[in-house]
């Protein structure tokens, strides 16, 4: 016999509450019922969803309320607010956390000990760090849960996180300020590269609209390559080099111990680490 789905354990009765209803909240809600969790099961709370929410909310049927409703406990609350707003936010959906609730937050540089000060000490809490691949299903998440969250909760969970990409599990509240800056950040580094990439074929003579498109299907045709291939990155760059040739040319420039892109890439995620630390607190 098949074992149900974690997301049976969300009813009307026990509801998905989705606190912030932005464009990673949307896309995790998205996901969410792609994989069959029922409309009649999710609140969103929102006093102003986007228009693109709005008309998902519309179309599924989903309940909106524009502040947390009086009388309900969460079977899971999602916090996806801004990080500036969520302290003002907290006080307010309290009330929405009961003995069956586990809270997953998606919000940055708020820790866990921050969110269980205004949703009460035995509260189960997940800190999490999805990143903006989440919109299209390509998003990797990393995690970590408090002392509360039990194995259904963490199930419950992880089924919620995979409904948007790869979920990986942390036991070291420390790691998800390193984890933000290499996977929630990442995408920004990587479309970065393609800016760059783009700018130096156009220092080299190209034309720039056209060094744009080169660079940007060149990164999406290594990335899809990355993703269906079982080769590691390193296997996969040396398939493309060969000795002497132009792309180890290349590569003599952006492997160099000094000055080359690991140095630089170094020196970036500690930035953004150090910059997560200071936004927690």
């Amino acid at each position: 016999m098949t074992a149900p789905s974690p997301l049976s354990r969300l009813t009307p009765d026990h509801p998905l509450v989705l606190v912030g209803a932005g464009k990673m909240g949307g896309a995790m809600l998205a996901g969410w019922l792609s994989r069959g969790l029922a409309g009649a099961a999710v609140i969103v709370v929102d006093p102003a969803p986007p228009p693109e929410m709005a008309a998902l909310i519309g179309v599924k049927d989903l309940r909106h309320e524009p502040t947390a409703p009086a009388g309900t406990k969460a079977g899971a609350l999602i916090l996806a607010v801004k990080p500036q707003i969520l302290e003002d936010v907290l006080p307010g959906v309290a009330s929405l956390v009961g003995p069956e609730t586990v809270v997953l937050s998606v919000v940055a540089g708020k820790t866990l000990a921050r969110i269980a000060h205004f949703l009460g000490a035995s509260a189960a809490i997940v800190r999490s760090i999805p990143n903006t691949p989440a919109q299209v299903g390509r998003g990797i998440t990393a995690a970590i849960a408090n002392a509360h969250v039990g194995a259904d909760d963490h199930r419950l969970v992880t089924a919620l996180l995979s409904a948007v990409g790869a979920v990986e599990w942390v036991d070291d509240e420390a790691l998800i300020d390193v984890v933000t800056a290499v996977s929630g950040s990442g995408p920004a580094y990587v479309f970065h590269m393609v800016e760059a990439l783009a700018a130096a074929g156009a220092a080299a003579g190209l034309d720039l609209d056209m060094a744009l498109r080169l660079a940007r299907a060149t990164v999406e045709g290594a990335g899809e390559l990355l993703f269906q291939s079982p080769l590691d990155a390193a296997t996969l760059r040396k398939n493309v080099t060969s000795p002497k040739g132009t792309t180890a040319e290349a590569l003599d420039v952006l492997m160099a111990k000094e000055g080359g892109m690991t140095e630089l890439m170094t020196k970036a995620v500690a930035a953004a680490a150090k910059r997560s630390r200071e936004l927690a607190g």
